[in-house]
């Protein structure tokens, strides 16, 4: 397995937010994470990212356990996400927004950057090549040069996958992803993350539309209320009473409703 989480909980003062959460993530996998809004899915992608660490319990990638790993050697390990608001650099056109990630990975110090000495102009074309290679990779070649804060909400979405490509994670987060577009830019998006996983990435995605959660991941979580109901294949996990009631309340509750 890639990433396990082990009796995971995570208190913010007197609110538990999230209570002996357990699941994995085998490599090569694509995994949806549901549940109603104030679950815990997102706070579950900040403790995997190391935003702020788990009350209790392990979370380990490849072996390693993550807890009290700063988020920066987190990348380094190869975990990256994109955030339920998108969080691009808005000055900066789509090719220096996917640089920002590619620099995650490159070596040239400080002298050899002060001096552009030869090491450092070689590794700035590499950079340059990489963004470019992966603004064609998520379909935004034809806006290379365009401010990130003018583009279009489903191209920000691909721009902020893009950048987070950048940094080569073994295991990609998507928070959200579909949120906000329209029925063609989902299919789009559901394309672009199986070739994602073709490249030999993993996902972990968070996401409201059932639709794609169904048709793209190989298994689904579900947790409600901070713990987790149910796991397994999209159709079993569909077809629970737990998660169906989650999102649709008890029976007697929708009875008493329309009475």
């Amino acid at each position: 397995m890639l990433l396990e989480l082990t009796n995971i909980g995570k208190s913010f003062g007197g609110i538990t937010a999230l209570r002996d959460v357990n699941f994995t993530v085998n490599e090569g996998e694509i995994v949806g994470l549901i549940g109603p809004n104030g679950a815990g899915k997102t706070t579950i992608f900040n403790m995997v990212t190391g935003i702020f660490p788990p009350t209790q319990g392990t979370i380990s990638f490849a072996g390693r356990s993550l807890n009290g790993v700063p988020p920066h050697k987190i990348t380094e390990l190869g975990i990256a996400r994109t955030f339920q608001n998108i969080r691009l650099f808005g000055h900066m056109n789509a090719t220096d927004n996917v640089k920002v990630g590619c620099h995650t990975r490159t070596h040239a110090g400080f002298w050899n950057s002060l001096l552009r000495l030869p090491g450092q102009r070689r590794e700035e074309r590499e950079v340059q090549k990489k963004a470019e290679e992966l603004l064609e990779f998520v379909g935004l070649s034809h806006i290379a040069d365009v401010r990130s804060d003018t583009l279009a909400y489903g191209q920000q979405r691909r721009l902020e996958i893009a950048r987070a490509l950048a940094t080569e994670p073994k295991l990609l987060l998507l928070d959200e992803p579909a949120a906000g577009m329209i029925e063609s830019e989902t299919k789009d998006l559901m394309e672009l993350v199986s070739k994602i996983r073709d490249m030999g990435i993993t996902v972990l995605l968070v996401e409201h539309d059932m639709g794609l959660v169904m048709n793209l991941c190989d298994k689904v979580v579900c947790i409600n209320f901070g713990v987790k109901i149910a796991e397994g294949a999209p159709d079993h996990v569909q077809n629970h009473p737990d998660v169906i009631e989650a999102y649709l309340g008890k029976e007697d509750e929708q009875d008493a409703e329309h009475a």
